[in-house]
C-alpha cells in the first residue's frame, strides 16, 4: 500500500477538486491511496511524493489526471434505475415537450445525460423515447451522453451489457430493444443510434458552456459527490444548457431546489421534477 501521508493526501485532493469538483474528505484517505498505489505502480513511480508533484506540476496535458479519474469515480448503475422517476419522464414530461415543439413546428428533441457512466441510462432513455414517440424517426433526435471516465465512455459505445445491466427492463422491452449474444445483451442499432458519446468533465467551465438547447438533462446520483460550490456551478450549467420549457432529473436524494431557486418544482404522479420556466 502507498504510504500517502496526510499532507500528500490534502494536496491530491486540493488538486481533484480544483480540476474534477470531487470532494474527499480524510474519510477517503484509504480509498485514494488504493487508486494512487494502482497509478503509481502502472508509471514506475515509489514515491509518493514523486506522483504529487507530477499530478500538480507536470501534468499539463491532465493526461494523468486523466488516469486518476478513472480510477476515483463511481460507476453504478443498470438499465431503468429509479423507475418511477422514468414513469413521469415518460408520462407526463416527455409528452408535454413534444407536443409544446410539435405545435411550433419544432421537430428536435436533446436530451443529456451528464454522468453517464457505462451508458444504461442513456439507452434506457432511447428506448423510453422510441416507445413514447414511434414518430421520432421523423425527427432530429439526440441522446448525448457523457462522462469523465473514458473506460467508461468506451462501454458506453460499445453498447454490450451483462445480466445485471438489463435485470430490470420490462421483458417485452428487452425482446424489441436488445439483442443477445451469448450471454451478454447488445442495444439494436436503431436505438444505440440515438445516442452520441462524449468526454465530459462537469467541472470544467469551458466545456460546460458548449452543452446547450437541451429539453432534458439527466444528472442522477452524480452531484452527491459534489461539495455545495460545485455542485451550484453544475446545475446553473444544466439550466442555461436547458430550453425554456426543459426538465432536470437528479438522484432521489438530489434536490434541485435546495441548491438553487431557478427552477419550477412540479409534482407528477409521486415525483417531484424541475422545470426551467
Amino acid at each position: 500500500m502507498t504510504d500517502l501521508s496526510l499532507d500528500q493526501f490534502q494536496k491530491l485532493t486540493s488538486t481533484i477538486y480544483r480540476k474534477l469538483g470531487l470532494h474527499f474528505d480524510d474519510k477517503k484517505i484509504y480509498f485514494l491511496k488504493t487508486r494512487v498505489a494502482k497509478r503509481m505502480a502502472a508509471l514506475g513511480i515509489d514515491d509518493p511524493q514523486q506522483y504529487v508533484f507530477l499530478i500538480n506540476y507536470a501534468d499539463r496535458e491532465g493526461v494523468e489526471m486523466q488516469q486518476l479519474a478513472n480510477l476515483i469515480t463511481t460507476n453504478e448503475t443498470y438499465m431503468f434505475r429509479e423507475y418511477e422517476q422514468l414513469q413521469a419522464f415518460a408520462n407526463h414530461c416527455l409528452p408535454e415537450v413534444l407536443a409544446a415543439k410539435h405545435a411550433r413546428g419544432d421537430k428536435t428533441l436533446r436530451i443529456w445525460s451528464a454522468g453517464c457512466s457505462s451508458g444504461e441510462e442513456p439507452y434506457t432513455l432511447a428506448m423510453i423515447v422510441q416507445e413514447v414517440f414511434p414518430q421520432v424517426s421523423t425527427w432530429t433526435c439526440e441522446i448525448v451522453a457523457t462522462d469523465v471516465d473514458e473506460n467508461m465512455l468506451r462501454r458506453t459505445r460499445a453498447a454490450l451489457y451483462g445480466e445485471r445491466s438489463v435485470k430490470e427492463v420490462p421483458d417485452q422491452l428487452r425482446a424489441k430493444y436488445l439483442v443477445e449474444r451469448g450471454e451478454e445483451y447488445v442495444v439494436r442499432q436503431r436505438t444505440a443510434a440515438l445516442v452520441e458519446v462524449r468526454h465530459l468533465n462537469l467541472n470544467d467551465r469551458l466545456a460546460m458552456r458548449t452543452m446547450k438547447n437541451f429539453d432534458f438533462v439527466f444528472c442522477r446520483n452524480v452531484l452527491i459527490y459534489f461539495d455545495d460550490i460545485s455542485r451550484k456551478a453544475v446545475v446553473d450549467h444544466f439550466h442555461t444548457a436547458l430550453n425554456k420549457g426543459g426538465y432536470v432529473f437528479l438522484g432521489h436524494s438530489e434536490s434541485a431546489g435546495r441548491i438553487t431557486p431557478a427552477f419550477r418544482l412540479k409534482r407528477f404522479e409521486n415525483h417531484l421534477v424541475y422545470m426551467k420556466e
